[in-house]
């Protein structure tokens, strides 16, 4: 499978079988993205939580690409009312779609739509494919329970904010790698979008590197395979 990285909270993940998950696609109003909404296709989009910077252009995608949404209940609900395909989930559930196991974990953050609609609560996902799983933690603060999704759920990459202000900073996010101890990689993301979350991506993964554990810089539209 290959991971691509947007910027922000934007990845994409796009399995061996060719379908492609979008997840918290933030392109048009980003001054980081490398694309806009228009370049990218996708088969599902995942949103961890309803704010502008997450929700972003899923809807402009969605017009064009038909994808099925998968979210938390509340804000499923809210892509069906507008007429898109939704699959309805919540935390702790789990669900076996055709590219492989997406499941919803807690995070500690809000969600309110750009319109003002109650997204429900604000979530991290778990991504379960080719024999890999992956963690997008969503936007959130540092929780101990981190450790417990870690052990349920073995992680080998772990996609976690760094830039501070409204998530977990450079520190908190170097413990959080120490919780769930991904068997592969950890990625920052959320950083350096806007000036109030400026981060250095180097000095989180220098902290990795000094309790011995790895961190994978990935530059804005960069791709690897995993």
């Amino acid at each position: 499978m290959k991971l691509k990285y947007f910027s922000h909270s934007a990845f994409q993940i796009t399995a061996e079988n060719g379908l492609r998950i979008l997840i918290d696609p933030f392109f048009d109003g980003n001054p980081t993205s490398p694309v806009s909404s228009n370049d990218v296709e996708t088969d599902y989009i995942i949103l961890t939580h309803a704010h502008g910077d997450h929700l972003g252009d899923a809807i402009k995608i969605a017009q064009r690409c038909n994808p099925t949404f998968i979210c938390v209940n509340e804000l499923s609900n809210y892509m069906a009312d507008k007429g898109y395909k939704a699959h309805n989930m919540h935390i702790g559930g789990s669900y076996s779609f055709p590219f492989g196991s997406v499941k919803f974990t807690i995070a500690h953050h809000g969600s309110i739509t750009p319109d003002n609609f109650y997204g429900g609560p604000a979530a991290g996902v778990l991504v379960m494919l080719e024999g890999k799983t992956i963690y997008h933690t969503g936007d959130t603060g540092l929780f101990y329970d981190m450790k417990l999704i870690g052990e349920i759920n073995p992680v080998d990459y772990l996609l976690l904010p760094i830039g501070d202000n409204f998530t977990m900073g450079i520190d908190d996010a170097v413990k959080a790698v120490e919780l769930v101890n991904p068997k592969e990689a950890a990625i920052p993301m959320h950083y350096n979008t806007f000036p109030l979350i400026n981060a250095d991506p180097q000095v989180f993964k220098d902290k990795l590197t000094n309790i011995g554990k790895s961190g994978i810089i990935m530059a804005f539209g960069d791709e690897i395979n995993l």
